[in-house]
């Protein structure tokens, strides 16, 4: 018994943008985590199978996060793995002899001694529709005692694996300003803290004069004295939780911006048979940071789907004004209410409105949009006539002036 589905066609760069999102994640090559090895276990014993994974699909490798199989690897060329012939299925795939099936009878761990006989994938499938990987289960025998409520739960745990990549990418986002400061600190600290260790070392040889004594104390005390600004400075700025984040401005073309944010989400569309229309007639720039204002309209756009109901148009529209340049995400969705309206853009806000294929939400997209969004001058607002009449979220960034020199 095997159960394909191939998969829909993709934008041609499907490929170049699956690799951007994974890595984005940065789960290849991390050490063993709990919660990936408790997901491999639970899948292992729902089907009582010798073997589990949770895999992702690198350009070249797959990289096995876990792994209770009697095959003790953690990395296999992609044409060799399994997981990659499962990536192109959008549903669970299922082979109950592999002997039997031509995509995989040939494969080396199919015929090895004790093998992989039997595999079932789910995969793990990003909210843009990005295949990066799957939980699957092998047995060394053919199975085809497998039951429905087993591939749900097989499909469950690959819904969890997405959020607990998405779960970590977002406290990363969120402490990456500490992060920031920390190191800075360190570099800070480095030359003072080698001063006093100079000083003190002069001060224990006991050779010193008064007068070289004196001066010592002095530079002892205002070196003591930078440390201790340079902590207050650093206590002030933890105050404001943008300060210390370091952005690398680039000049873009909006309508590029725009496009490559679009192609990202081909699949999401398909899936909720949505359209996108995008209206933007700008030929203009704008300076900034290019991956934190993707990561602003991306979460924006990812909302407008989310938020909306099977078969829906939504809109992005650009407009200019006499110093910025304005992005409008609209859609006909859930809506908002007056007091939804007053949570927007804080952490973990609790709102009334509710993904309409429940996808999911962790409440602090909002915050994190308007924190990049005003770290590069900007504004970011909102407005919904109410439930059930569609919200618009709107961002104002800064243009450029003039259009940018080339050779």
């Amino acid at each position: 018994m095997s159960k394909f589905s191939k998969r829909s066609n993709t934008a041609p760069d499907y490929e170049f943008q699956r690799l951007n999102k994974l890595r984005r994640y940065d789960i290849i090559n991390t050490p063993p985590e709990l919660l990936f090895d408790l997901i491999a276990e639970i899948a292992k014993i729902t089907f009582k199978a010798c073997g589990s994974f949770v895999s992702f699909i690198d350009d070249t490798q797959v990289y096995l996060k876990a792994n209770t199989s009697p095959i003790q690897v953690s990395i296999i060329k992609k044409e060799d793995s399994l997981c990659t012939v499962a990536s192109q299925s959008a549903e669970v795939t299922l082979i109950g002899d592999t002997e039997s099936c031509a995509e995989v009878k040939e494969n080396p761990y199919v015929k090895m001694d004790n093998g992989i006989r039997f595999y079932a994938a789910a995969p793990i499938t990003t909210m843009e529709g990005f295949v990066i990987g799957a939980v699957s289960v092998m047995d060394n025998k053919p199975r085809f005692d497998i039951e429905e409520d087993q591939l749900m739960v097989l499909k469950w745990l690959a819904r969890i694996t997405l959020e607990k990549l998405e779960s970590r990418l977002i406290n990363r986002v969120s402490v990456r300003a500490y992060d920031d400061r920390l190191h800075r600190l360190a570099h800070d600290m480095k030359n003072p803290a080698t001063s006093l260790v100079a000083y003190g070392q002069l001060l224990g040889k006991g050779l010193l004069s008064h007068e070289k004594l004196a001066s010592l104390g002095s530079k002892i005390e205002q070196t003591g004295r930078n440390i201790e600004q340079t902590m207050n400075n650093l206590l002030n700025e933890a105050k404001n939780e943008n300060a210390s984040i370091d952005l690398k401005f680039e000049t873009i073309k909006v309508r590029d911006l725009l496009d490559a944010v679009a192609a990202t989400f081909d699949f999401a569309l398909k899936q909720k048979q949505q359209t996108l229309n995008i209206n933007c007639q700008i030929d203009g720039y704008i300076q900034v940071d290019q991956e934190r204002i993707t990561d602003v309209l991306t979460n924006l756009l990812s909302n407008a789907i989310k938020y909306s109901q099977i078969g829906a148009e939504i809109e992005v529209n650009c407009s200019t004004g006499i110093n910025d340049i304005i992005f409008e995400f609209k859609d006909s969705g859930v809506g908002m209410t007056t007091e939804d309206m007053s949570k927007l853009f804080t952490k973990f806000a609790k709102l009334s409105s509710v993904p309409t294929a429940k996808e999911r939400s962790n409440g602090i997209g909002l915050y994190i949009v308007k924190t990049l969004v005003q770290l590069h001058g900007g504004k970011v607002w909102a407005s919904s006539a109410g439930k059930n009449l569609g919200s618009s979220f709107f961002v104002s960034l800064p243009k450029l002036e003039s259009m940018p020199v080339t050779d």
